[in-house]
C-alpha cells in the first residue's frame, strides 16, 4: 500500500506542487465490456495515482502491486490546457473525462464505498475513499475556472 505522502514526496522530486488531500487512485476507462469485466477482476490493469497539483494534474505510475509507485509521472497536464472536465457514474466505477484542446483522456476511479475491497484500496489505502468527494469537487472546480 502506498502512502500518500509518498505520492507527495517523488511529486516534489521531479518539480510539481502536489496539492495535500487531493490525490486518488485511476486507471485509463476500458474501451468496452469484456475490457471492463477484465478490469474489473483485477486481471491486468495499469493503475495511476492522479494527484492535483498547484499549477497541473499530473498521474504517476504504479508498478506491479509488489512494487508500489514508480518514480516518475506520466502525464502532466497544465490547467490551462483542461478545457472541460466531466464525471460520470457507471455500474461500480466513476469516468472522469478530461477535454483538453487535443485530446480527450478517460479515467476508471473506482467508487469509495467499495474501495477496501479493490485495486485502489490494496494501493492507496484509505487515503482514496476520504480524499475521493474533495478531489472529484476541485476538478470540477478547476474546470469550470478554465471556461
Amino acid at each position: 500500500m502506498a502512502k500518500e505522502a509518498k505520492v507527495w514526496e517523488i511529486i516534489r522530486n521531479v518539480g510539481y506542487e502536489p496539492i495535500e488531500n487531493r490525490s486518488i487512485v485511476v486507471s485509463y476507462a476500458p474501451e468496452n465490456l469484456s475490457e471492463a469485466i477484465v478490469k474489473f477482476l483485477g486481471v491486468s490493469t495499469e493503475f495511476f495515482v492522479l494527484q492535483i497539483c498547484r499549477d497541473e494534474l499530473v498521474l504517476v505510475p504504479f508498478g506491479k502491486l509488489a512494487w508500489g509507485l514508480k518514480k516518475d509521472v506520466t502525464l502532466s497536464l497544465p490547467f490551462s490546457e483542461i478545457k472541460d472536465i466531466e464525471v460520470k457514474k457507471a455500474g461500480l466505477n466513476d469516468y472522469l473525462t478530461i477535454r483538453t484542446e487535443k485530446d480527450v483522456i478517460t479515467l476508471s476511479v473506482q467508487q469509495k464505498e467499495l474501495s477496501f475491497l479493490r485495486s485502489s484500496g490494496i494501493l492507496g489505502g484509505s487515503w482514496h475513499s476520504e480524499n475521493m468527494d474533495e478531489t472529484i469537487k476541485m476538478l470540477q472546480e478547476l474546470a469550470e475556472a478554465q471556461v
